[in-house]
């Protein structure tokens, strides 16, 4: 049977025998399923920052430092929204399972799984 690409985007190849990411290749034909995962950052230093600079608004709205609890807000809040997620592909086989591929971009790896799926189902 020929080899039938399901996705071929940057690195990243799938094909009916084939699941090609940076420094590692993967036979199809030993992945019994797959999956993604999700890895919620830590947001304690943000908040952290963010209360220290509404203490440090408050405390200054009464001795004239203001501008320092500010500053502390708005880094605790642009520290917050930079902190992304990162998603997984998660490969199983009969020897386990196998974190194959992480990326921040939610799409690409939704991409990834369907086409593994698809590369899964083919094989038949």
């Amino acid at each position: 049977m020929a080899e039938q690409t399901f996705l071929e985007e940057g690195v990243v190849t799938v094909t009916n025998s084939r699941f090609v990411v940076p420094g590692q290749t993967y036979a199809m034909s030993g992945v019994t399923s797959v999956k993604s995962t999700v890895y919620n950052p830590s947001r304690i230093g943000p908040i952290i920052l963010i209360v220290l600079g509404i203490l440090g608004m408050i405390i200054g709205a009464k001795s004239g430092a203001l501008p320092g609890g500010i500053i502390l807000l708005v880094i605790g809040i642009a520290w917050w929204v930079l902190k992304k997620p990162k998603y997984s592909i998660m490969l199983s086989s009969a020897s386990g399972e196998v974190e194959a591929l992480t990326s921040k971009n939610k799409g690409f790896i939704l991409r990834v799984v369907d086409a593994v799926n698809e590369a899964i189902i083919a094989r038949g």
